[in-house]
């Protein structure tokens, strides 16, 4: 079980996108959006100027370094909070957790059958993988960069553990969850629903 991605809402998308590229040393993937009715998509090396003189209206922006991807979509809330977690699972990992989310009635969507997300009833979602070839290659790239910790600020920190926990079979103790070799802690003074970004460490 990998905790390799998150997905995070900010009115400050720009800044917060400098932050990871200068400040901690991800790699732009694309900058996903639209310009008028077209969907397009925008590699590192078109600037913010160029993309604005096209109109580029941004859907979200994709981050990358080592085993970790994070992705930035604009919203409304100046401190990024965190829609959903993506973990890649074995198959059997994944089929308990599904198991678990249907025991406990969560909603459970299915995206043309590339990814799975599961709502935890506490703000946030889950995005779950089974094996894929792509999620692999990412996680051999793990020698150089891993999430080794994520920190959550949330309103009620024992409960958004707990909703994790439950659905992916974890160890908990109080607002700490071990997520494979990545620890999930939520830390008190956070906003209701989505839990803001507090802190990451890397290894």
């Amino acid at each position: 079980m990998n905790l390799f991605h998150y997905h995070l809402v900010t009115s400050r998308v720009r800044e917060v996108e400098a932050r990871y590229i200068g400040k901690l040393g991800f790699d732009l993937v694309a900058r996903h959006g639209r310009i008028g009715e077209d969907l397009t998509s925008y590699e590192a090396g078109v600037s913010w100027t160029e993309l604005d003189d096209l109109g580029f209206k941004l859907r979200l922006s994709e981050l990358e370094l080592g085993a970790v991807n994070v992705v930035v979509q604009p919203g409304q809330w100046p401190m990024p909070r965190v829609d959903h977690l993506g973990l890649a699972l074995d198959d059997d990992e994944f089929d308990d957790a599904l198991a678990r989310a249907e025991q406990a009635e969560l909603r459970v969507q299915e995206h043309g059958g590339r990814r799975t997300f599961v709502s935890t009833n506490a703000g946030y979602r889950l995005e779950l993988h089974p094996p894929r070839d792509w999620i692999d290659e990412l996680l051999q790239q793990g020698d150089r960069l891993r999430l080794s910790e994520l920190h959550l600020k949330a309103d009620d920190p024992d409960g958004k553990a707990e909703a994790l926990a439950g659905i992916l079979g974890c160890a908990r103790i109080g607002p700490e969850v071990e997520v494979g070799d990545t620890l999930v802690r939520f830390v008190p003074g956070g906003p209701q629903g989505r839990p803001e970004l507090y802190g990451e460490l890397f290894v």
